[in-house]
């Protein structure tokens, strides 16, 4: 029927320039009835309804009653409006246009649809003052679907209009302005971040990485001096300092607490210095008999090649990692821990969990104002770098302890604490366990990362630094609490995901969680839920049985 009011328009030509939206609908809708036979609508009726009862990505769909707009060809360019019912449906705002296409892009994708700004003042300036050319409509559309992608980053949004009856004039200016804003913030953004910016968030990319936190050691000044008293005693109440990292622990104090913690240190002062250089000769002493890259072994070949493979794709936004002699020293803390573990081996996601004993041991060898993300490391010497590595190995052999059931044949650990994932959530929000169900999510589709990464691909790396404060200062291990922080992390998106309405933004979302912005702020909310949600459920353990 749009195409037959189309042409009965050119017979016609119709042109008023000042007529109401409505008398002109009523006006061509008539002239359309006068004009065409019945036998010539329904020999049209077929190809319509078998083009439009369909849902095209990024179009319109008929079944969302949302009002078409069409640019027509007559004499004075007027704007034909087909009204449904009694215009309930009509798209009154941009933000309706973009809900209606919103399965035409992915993320990441709206680079190759820009339209300049530039373009459409030209358009707005050759045409006439009250045509909308179909140019100013895309730039318009299409920066609003851009803008809507980057609300996550804290963008702040216009207000919409109210008047669906702006003059045609004023939309053309306000698209161009509009158009020209989101121009500036890009600008702006690129300069900020000028290492980051050749990459954007694609679904299973980790998160780009912030070594430095947002937060400052300020809030953390008045724990440094309780927690000088309590490292320089004799003999150290380990309870007491897990009772005070698990808030968070300063920077300067981070290093020593975290190998006390770790156990790689013994609570005993005056044994603390014999047994650092016990242990790292000891490491030197397993670089020397373990790490031998021409071994015939074809295990330890294959091992290798895949350490070889994961180790630069590792954090590739940050010139530190991509440095050949950080890479070295990744592959052989790596290498040999699967060695030295032949039940589990090297898996892929253990390279990721020795990024933050890293970061925190090469913090301590350096000045807090050194840019960490650009430091070069040839500049520190041999006997520091040793030492970084053989910390990072000890502490990450220790660390993974507790969840090595994570990494052996099949990866078992893992299924089983994605599976009392799904049931925590049922119980605790059955309202999102049925979204995520009826749009057919599975839970191992996106959680698995989350339990062989402990979410360090979903956050900043300073993030995942003060996660692990607390997971260090767990009592009974991190593994059973890092289930109720995986929970508490899937509940803090629920708004979100509830708006998704079917599978691929569902997944978009859940791989690409916009954690980007997070300081320690938000993950202290995040252990406090957590914390929460342990202390409700961890004393009721019915909820961790499997179904039969």
């Amino acid at each position: 029927m749009d195409n037959n009011v189309g042409q009965t328009e050119e017979k016609s030509k119709i042109a008023p320039t000042t007529a109401n939206t409505s008398e002109l609908i009523a006006a061509t809708h008539s002239v359309a009835i006068g004009a065409k036979s019945p036998t010539s609508i329904l020999k049209n009726s077929t190809s319509f309804w078998k083009n439009s009862g369909r849902a095209v990505p990024g179009r319109p769909s008929p079944k969302r009653d949302f009002l078409d707009n069409t640019n027509s060809k007559s004499g004075a360019g007027t704007v034909v409006q087909r009204d449904r019912g009694n215009g309930g449906g009509m798209v009154s705002t941009f933000r309706d246009y973009q809900q209606s296409v919103s399965d035409a892009w992915d993320t990441g994708d709206d680079e190759f649809c820009i339209i300049s700004s530039t373009e459409a003042a030209a358009a707005a300036a050759v045409g006439d003052a009250t045509r909308i050319s179909r140019q100013v409509s895309q730039t318009v559309a299409l920066n609003v679907i851009e803008t809507h992608s980057r609300s996550n980053q804290n963008h702040v949004t216009t207000s919409e209009a109210t008047d669906t009856n702006v003059s045609n004039a004023d939309l053309i200016a306000g698209g161009a302005s509009y158009a020209e804003d989101i121009k500036e913030d890009r600008r702006t953004s690129h300069d900020n971040n000028e290492n980051r910016s050749r990459l954007r968030n694609y679904p299973g990319r980790p998160q780009l990485q912030k070594i430095s936190s947002n937060s400052q050691d300020g809030e953390y000044e008045t724990k440094i001096e309780k927690f000088q008293l309590l490292l320089d005693s004799p003999q150290l109440d380990l309870v007491a300092l897990k009772k005070l990292s698990w808030s968070g622990v300063p920077r300067k104090m981070r290093a020593v607490s975290w190998r006390l913690l770790s156990k790689y240190l013994p609570p005993s002062g005056e044994r603390r210095n014999a047994v650092l250089q016990s242990k790292r000769q000891g490491y030197q002493d397993l670089r020397h008999n373990y790490f031998k890259v021409d071994s015939q072994d074809e295990t330890q070949q294959d091992t290798y090649r895949q350490i070889h493979i994961d180790v630069p794709r590792m954090n590739p936004q940050i010139p530190l990692f991509q440095q050949q002699l950080v890479q070295e020293m990744f592959e052989r803390i790596l290498f040999i821990w699967a060695i030295r573990h032949p039940a589990s081996g090297y898996v892929q996601g253990i390279n990721d969990l020795v990024t933050p004993f890293f970061i925190v041991f090469l913090q301590e060898a350096l000045s807090p104002d050194t840019d960490l993300e650009k430091y070069n490391m040839s500049q520190l010497p041999e006997e520091t770098r040793n030492i970084i590595e053989a910390d990072s190995f000890w502490c990450l052999s220790k660390f993974l302890d507790c969840i090595q059931d994570n990494y052996i044949f099949a990866q078992l650990g893992i299924q089983e604490k994605v599976n009392q994932l799904k049931d925590l959530i049922q119980r605790i929000d059955v309202n999102l366990h049925r979204h995520l169900q009826t749009h057919g999510v599975d839970y191992l589709q996106f959680s698995f990362r989350w339990m062989n990464n402990l979410l360090t691909r979903e956050l900043p790396l300073h993030c995942t630094i003060r996660l692990w404060d607390t997971y260090l200062a767990e009592s009974d291990g991190f593994a059973l609490f890092h289930l109720y922080v995986c929970a508490a992390f899937l509940l803090h998106w629920k708004e979100q995901l509830m708006q998704q309405n079917d599978f691929q933004g569902l997944m978009l979302l859940l791989q690409n969680l916009p954690t980007h912005n997070w300081s320690d702020r938000q993950i202290n909310v995040l252990l406090a839920e957590a914390f929460r949600l342990k202390f409700t459920y961890a004393d009721a353990p019915k909820h961790l049985e499997t179904k039969s």
